[in-house]
């Protein structure tokens, strides 16, 4: 498998050097570095090159390193059903910087980029109808963003009195911030259910 990943990381890196940064091999699949400039053209060559053929968009997601200059990889998965391969692209982009929509060439493109968007504030030019798909309208902030504090912003809970939904900032007690990283069964003064059968004494 690995010959034939190196030989196709060599076909497309001689056929689009003005696209590709870099390639590697990693758990049987082949990795692309691109500059964000080249995304459409690449991904249109992927899914047109008779050797390639990688005319399955599986998923687009993205991963934050808030030390880089280049804060965001955006990762692309293709598969290729006509050579049994797939391939994955990886565009290195700025918090400010914002990458080409790739909706006219997978038209599948259109929720993934959404769901990027929604959950780490990466903009697509071009998109069509570019707003969240995963959290509230109002929401605040973008979830898988490592900066994004785990209790988030809003609590957003049903208030028997109005008979409605209210929005509200969190607001935590002290005690709920020091965690001790104890088991939840640790120090417990009780039987969990089930447990009671491993006090019983085996037949005889």
């Amino acid at each position: 498998m690995s010959d034939v990943l190196n030989e196709l990381g060599t076909h497309i890196e001689a056929r689009r050097t003005d696209c590709v940064l870099s390639w590697s091999i990693a758990y049987g699949e082949l990795t692309l570095d691109i500059a964000p400039g080249s995304v459409v053209s690449m991904v249109e060559f992927l899914k047109t090159d008779q050797t390639c053929r990688f005319t399955s968009l599986v998923d687009i997601t993205a991963v934050d390193h808030p030390e880089r200059d280049a804060r965001f990889d955006v990762v692309y998965h293709f598969l290729s059903m006509h050579q049994n391969q797939r391939i994955r692209l990886r565009v290195g982009v700025r918090e400010e910087e914002m990458l080409p929509s790739i909706i006219d060439v997978h038209p599948s493109a259109n929720w993934f980029e959404r769901e990027v968007f929604d959950m780490f504030g990466i903009l697509f030019s071009g998109h069509p109808d570019l707003r969240r798909i995963l959290t509230d309208y109002g929401f605040r902030g973008h979830p898988l963003r490592k900066d994004f504090p785990t209790t988030g912003y809003t609590e957003v809970r049903y208030d028997e009195e109005q008979k409605r939904v209210v929005y509200e900032p969190v607001r935590l007690v002290q005690e709920y911030r020091q965690f001790d990283f104890m088991s939840p069964w640790e120090g417990a003064d009780y039987i969990l259910p089930g447990d009671e059968k491993t006090t019983t004494e085996p037949p005889k």
